[in-house]
């Protein structure tokens, strides 16, 4: 029989089975099969009808009563559960029996891929049946009429094949089995974030998290993917990935489980949550479902113009238009249109038109005739006409248009004015020029006028008196020997004078002697040419060597200039707080040549000082390997060599050498030195201080639970005073983890990595940086407005440290495990945060939380976490207050909180031990014969010793795994640690 049980607003059970009619019973010590329990007929408290199995052979020794059901389908279920209802006599209430009476009785199960089982197989016993547990009363009785039903569930798995049996054993108890009911739990048919999700059964273990894949309701489409639920075991769902929101012309419904259409004179434009609106105006939507109203007849909307935009129209035409004439120049204003025709983008067009009254017709005007600004698209109300042409008719229209006129089949609504031009003057001669002057004499020449306006008639001179001439050119005579004369000369047509040139300054000469024939002045050209050219070769040594120190004084004023330069983080929106006399960081690609910093930052090295000895790593752009330097004066040191790679780029050069353009800056013990750069050969490499333990996550990751907490936090303290440092100089790092942290023989954690490029460049092999608006961002370490908005500021950086702070309490665990990126996104929006990780203190995680505090101007300074870290140090009595891993911490947890590996998921030994992270192992536990789960399931602490996993944090975490396999297993053994 299926029975459903509905409890109140939590999940709904499905009963597979309810224990009634036949069962087999025996008694597994006895030669010939006997009947032990007995099927009774009786009542309940309610007085109905009821059918139970009794025993109550407690007289005898030795008994071993088993009770089995009928073969139960399994239907997928991966887990079930069962629910007991019983009665137990007291053995004290039952006078003159042996010892050996029980009020206990065991529940075990057995799997079957058919209904199989008879009378005699499978054997009764425990093997092959499964015990699931030993059931006691939490009353019993002792008088028959006085008895008290108990209830009990238990549950068990993982189940895998096609069913199951229950067995009872009674060993000596006098009891009755009222009732069982088996059941699973799952959780039902959901909708969330519009999206369907199916009935999906729980999972295998009570902790377990089941993925059900979800689909959009109708009319509703997918805004990110993929759509998941997670169940849990209790049958609950929680944390909604993915969502699904109302398609264009529908809108949100049912309390947000439905997708309806707009009704009619409504529409929604776009898909998302909002809900349909009245059709703008001079619009309708005449049928429901509608993502855009239509506009009426004469209105339009533009091509720029979103859906729910009201429709517009044409302008009229403009009003009040003035003209001013002036010979062949013309000036027109006029007022707006009365009307603008709903819109604000209205602007102006003026077509020129030349008219011949004798034909009785105008055509447009040649492009000779400028209109100033311009003729079309004019924004202002007023335009300068020239170029036209004197004694001729005009007809100026101006059109008003607007963003929708080119919808308009009609032509533009215009004003039109009609002028007729005068004659002009000519324009202003250009600049006069002297070609030969004596004492007393002055030529002249200079251009025509570059619009003369009709034929030239003469030329005016104006100096002392007047000459005319309509040539060109001008000899003056009668001039006062060496005096200076001022000028300037204006042309005449029919029109009259036209505009003086400018003045020009000339002078005549003093010499009034008549001119003496070349013959007699050779001698005298012969040393005056000498005497000039070695005063031109003088002037022009001296004009080289003023020259080149004028550029270097410029040179030198240059980098002084930029060296007032002070970068900000591109996307940062707060402005940095300068100290007057606080160095500040300088980005080096605010230079013209990046080489230039370089130059500035970091030192030149001889490359014979370097010699590199091995490869330990792959840089962003090439090798990193371990060398020395031995620089003269000095002492030689081992250090850490990056090179550039061959066949490279001018870009990825400059990418390259920016970061020692960075690090050259910085001067603190917690933030990487840079020794200098080799600039001038091939290979191009920066030199800096040699970390002999490398990167932080993995120096955690290989001494899992070697060091004390004093020692963690002093790792802490020192990545904090150098962030502070990088703060104080109003750098943002951008990419802070446990990754890019460096460690030496002391243990000193110094910040390393500021190289920009993985900011500009996309490479979708590696899976730590994401693409996210048009840059890669690592996700599990960047503060929420950095994924979303791009704003990198010190306030990022902080989240970020508290990622670290994770990770170095975790020993180098990755942030958010196995969650995908798009995952760890959706749940930190939803508030959740790591939870605290193994034996860390309380006061650590809290630190951490202050860290992810979603408002960032709320999360503490680095000067701040410095403070607090130095009076932890001080008083470390508060780092032995642990937190307790499934306490709250202010969000939900069963998503978070570490998962508990289920090692029937394994193959081998070695699978399971790479899902703990102690693959090192492998080996170990092979040729030491512990191949099996059964075996490792009974391995302690002295085996672990024996085979050769001799570190205490290892032993710990591979015993905390081998309890969680034994409580799998429904084993009891103790785990020594």
């Amino acid at each position: 029989e299926t029975v459903w049980l509905l409890l109140p607003n939590r999940y709904e059970v499905n009963m597979l089975w309810w224990l009634c009619g036949e069962a087999v019973t025996g008694c597994c010590n006895c030669d010939e099969f006997a009947v032990l329990w007995e099927e009774v007929s009786g009542y309940d408290d309610a007085m109905n009808p009821i059918r139970t199995y009794q025993v109550c052979n407690v007289r005898e020794l030795n008994q071993n009563n088993w009770l089995r059901s009928d073969f139960i389908p399994r239907k997928d279920v991966l887990r079930v559960y069962v629910e007991m209802k019983f009665t137990v006599r007291d053995c004290n209430s039952i006078p003159n029996i042996p010892g050996s009476c029980k009020e206990t009785f065991n529940l075990f199960y057995y799997e079957s891929d058919s209904d199989s089982a008879t009378a005699t197989s499978p054997f009764w016993m425990e093997n092959p049946y499964v015990k699931v547990d030993t059931i006691a009363p939490d009353e019993s009785f002792s008088m028959l009429e006085s008895g008290r039903v108990n209830t009990k569930v238990r549950s068990f798995g993982p189940l895998s094949k096609a069913g199951f049996y229950l067995a009872f054993q009674d060993l000596g108890a006098c009891m009755s089995l009222i009732s069982v009911r088996v059941f699973y739990k799952k959780c039902s048919t959901t909708i969330a974030n519009f999206a369907v999700f199916p009935e999906t059964a729980t999972g295998a273990e009570a902790t377990s998290l089941v993925i059900a894949p979800g689909t959009c309701v109708p009319n509703a489409l997918e805004v990110s993917v993929p759509l998941k639920l997670y169940c849990n075991g209790d049958g609950e769902w929680m944390v909604p990935v993915g969502a699904c929101t109302c398609s264009a012309g529908f809108e949100p419904a049912m309390k947000e489980t439905q997708c309806q259409a707009c009704s009619p004179g409504t529409f929604k434009s776009k898909q998302g949550d909002s809900f349909c609106l009245p059709c703008p105006a001079n619009s309708r939507a005449s049928s429901g479902a509608a993502s855009v109203c239509s506009c009426r007849n004469g209105y339009y909307r533009s091509d720029t113009d979103s859906a729910d935009s009201a429709c517009t129209t044409v302008p009229s035409a403009p009003r009040s238009v003035i003209s001013i004439v002036n010979e062949t120049s013309l000036v027109l204003e006029w007022s707006e249109p009365r009307d603008l025709g709903g819109r604000d983008d209205i602007f102006y067009n003026v077509i020129c038109k030349k008219c011949l009254p004798e034909r009785g017709m105008c055509s447009r005007c040649d492009d000779n005739v400028d209109i100033s600004p311009r003729h079309l698209g004019l924004n202002q109300r007023r335009v300068t006409v020239r170029n036209l042409q004197a004694h001729t008719q005009y007809s100026f229209e101006i059109q008003a248009v607007n963003g929708v006129s080119n919808k308009s089949p009609y032509t533009p609504q215009f004003s039109a004015v009609n002028i007729t031009t005068n004659q002009a003057a000519p324009s202003a001669v250009p600049t006069v020029h002297l070609m030969a002057a004596t004492a007393s004499t002055m030529s002249l020449s200079w251009l025509p006028p570059e619009k003369p306006n009709g034929i030239i008639l003469d030329y005016e001179i104006k100096y002392h008196e007047k000459v005319s001439s309509n040539r060109s050119n001008a000899r003056i005579e009668g001039l006062k020997a060496g005096t200076p004369y001022v000028v300037q000369v204006r042309a005449r047509t029919v029109a009259g004078y036209g505009r003086y040139s400018s003045p020009a300054d000339f002078s005549t000469n003093l010499q009034t002697d008549p001119p003496k024939s070349w013959q007699e002045q050779l001698p005298l050209i012969v040393g005056s040419a000498t005497a000039t050219l070695v005063f031109i070769i003088a002037v022009v040594v001296i004009a080289i060597v003023c020259l080149r120190s004028e550029h270097n004084s410029a040179k030198k004023k240059k980098k002084k200039k930029k060296r007032k330069w002070i970068h900000f983080p591109v996307l940062a929106t707060e402005s940095p707080i300068v100290t007057p006399g606080m160095k500040v960081y300088i980005d080096p690609f605010t230079y013209e040549d990046p080489n230039e910093a370089v130059r500035e930052f970091a030192k030149e090295i001889d490359v014979s000082c370097v010699k590199i000895e091995e490869v330990i790593g792959a840089g962003e752009f090439g090798e990193v390997c371990r060398g020395r330097l031995k620089l003269p004066g000095r002492r030689e040191i081992i250090v850490a060599i990056k090179t550039l790679k061959v066949g490279y780029t001018d870009r990825q050069r400059r990418d390259f050498l920016s970061e020692a353009s960075i690090m050259g800056q910085f001067d603190h013990p917690n933030i990487i030195r840079l020794e200098g750069v080799v600039t001038k050969s091939r290979p191009v490499m920066i030199v800096t201080e040699f970390m002999e333990n490398g990167a932080l996550d993995s120096f955690l990751r290989l001494n899992d639970g070697q060091f004390t907490v004093i020692q963690l936090v002093g790792m802490l303290r020192g990545i904090a005073a150098g962030m502070k440092y990088l703060s104080d100089m109003n750098y943002v790092h951008r990419d802070l983890a446990a990754r890019n942290i460096l460690v030496n023989s002391n243990l000193v954690c110094k910040v390393s990595d500021f190289g920009l490029s993985r900011f500009l460049e996309d490479d979708p092999s590696d899976p730590t940086y994401t693409s996210s608006l048009g840059g890669k961002i690592p996700i599990r370490w960047t503060a929420p407005e950095a994924i979303a908005y791009r704003k990198f500021t010190s306030a990022s950086d902080v989240w970020s440290y508290g990622i670290v702070m994770w990770e170095v309490m975790s020993y180098g665990e990755r942030p958010y495990w196995d969650m995908s990126n798009q995952d760890v996104i959706n749940a930190v929006e939803q508030d959740y945060r790591l939870p605290p990780p193994m034996d860390c203190p309380t006061a650590l995680h809290q630190l951490m939380l202050d860290c992810w505090v979603k408002e960032r101007n709320l999360r503490p300074k680095f000067t701040q976490i410095v403070a607090t870290l130095d009076k932890l140090i001080r008083n470390a009595a508060s780092l032995k207050v642990v937190t307790n891993s499934t306490q709250s911490t202010g969000v939900s947890q069963p998503l978070l909180d570490r998962c508990v590996p289920d090692y029937t998921t394994f193959t081998t030994v070695g699978d399971w031990l790479d899902a703990i992270k102690m693959s090192r192992y492998r080996d170990n536990f092979v040729n030491a014969g512990f191949a099996s789960f059964d075996l490792v399931a009974q391995m302690t602490a002295e085996d672990l010793l024996r085979i050769g996993v001799t570190l205490a944090g290892h032993q710990k975490k591979i015993l905390g795994s081998i309890q969680d396999m034994r409580l799998q297993m429904n084993q009891t053994l103790p785990v020594q640690v």
